[in-house]
């Protein structure tokens, strides 16, 4: 199974060029669209790409790997759930979202769009300070 580093895309009988799409760009797409929709609390990323989102820069393809293969286009999603939603129909929703942002973006279809629940976020419920009232 050999992967390839860039994505051609065929223009037809344009003569105007060549159109290639490296895989980086396609995680943003879908790094993107699955963070749209709604329960999914944050995508898993490792420790480098946590250490420059504080340093302010924002990375879109965190949590999403792209795998280029002569049969077809592979996405893999590890993502981190709400507490109390529906995991089969978010994680659904993710995959129709991916498919449809990278048809619309790129005319690509995925062969396969891979979700892997990594966790759940709980609701960080702050403890008010009771106020002991004297008589």
């Amino acid at each position: 199974m050999s992967e390839f580093s860039i994505l051609e895309m065929e223009q037809g009988n344009h003569g105007l060029g060549k159109v290639e799409i490296a895989p980086e760009v396609i995680e943003v797409i879908a790094g993107i669209a699955a963070s749209e929709v709604e329960g999914v609390a944050s995508m898993r990323g490792n420790f480098a790409a946590g250490v420059v989102e504080r340093l302010g820069k924002k990375n879109h393809g965190k949590g999403v790997k792209v795998d280029l293969t002569e049969s077809g286009i592979k996405v893999d999603v590890y993502c981190v759930m709400k507490f109390g939603v529906s995991i089969p129909a978010v994680a659904q929703k993710i995959q129709d979202n991916i498919r449809q942002a990278l048809l619309n973006m790129t005319a690509l279809d995925a062969e396969e769009i891979n979700i892997h629940v990594v966790g759940i976020q709980f609701e960080n419920l702050k403890n008010e300070p009771e106020i002991e009232q004297e008589l």
